[in-house]
């Protein structure tokens, strides 16, 4: 057991809308992520999403209503309300939520939407189970795999 550095997790953070995994508790993931520009409408059908602005100023957007988080302020976004995170500029957030939730909810989106990483942190690779002949879910047939093992 290690402290988790917050500033050098955020450090090593790329690429907006990626949440990166670090740390799980009773069922439930701490995950860091940086973002700028709109988000999706979405929804989390099962989940609330608790976000925790550590820098930068955001805003969480609902049909009715946009709630402005700034560093040290929180908010939880009830399971099944629409809402969608706005930044002007980088902001840097915290998000604790159940283990495996996807990132845009309800929304399959062709850039947003996290790839799922099997409850591992998106920087430990994933062990695929295909075979070169498989379909994938979009009914393509794979025909070269590239992976790395644990």
């Amino acid at each position: 057991m290690e402290p988790i550095v917050l500033t050098e997790r955020l450090a090593a953070i790329t690429e907006y809308w990626r949440p990166e995994v670090v740390a799980r508790l009773n069922g439930q993931e701490v995950k860091l992520v940086k973002f700028r520009g709109e988000f999706v409408w979405h929804h989390h059908e099962a989940e609330d999403e608790f976000f925790l602005c550590l820098e930068g100023t955001f805003r969480i957007e609902f049909r009715d209503r946009t709630v402005v988080l700034k560093p040290g302020e929180g908010f939880v976004v009830p399971r099944g309300v629409e809402h969608r995170p706005v930044a002007e500029e980088e902001v840097s957030v915290l998000l604790f939520e159940p283990a495996g939730v996807r990132n845009t909810g309800n929304v399959e989106h062709p850039t947003l939407t996290a790839p799922d990483t099997g409850g591992r942190p998106m920087s430990t690779p994933r062990v695929l189970q295909y075979k070169v002949g498989d379909k994938t879910t979009a009914g393509e047939t794979i025909e070269f795999i590239y992976g790395h093992s644990e």
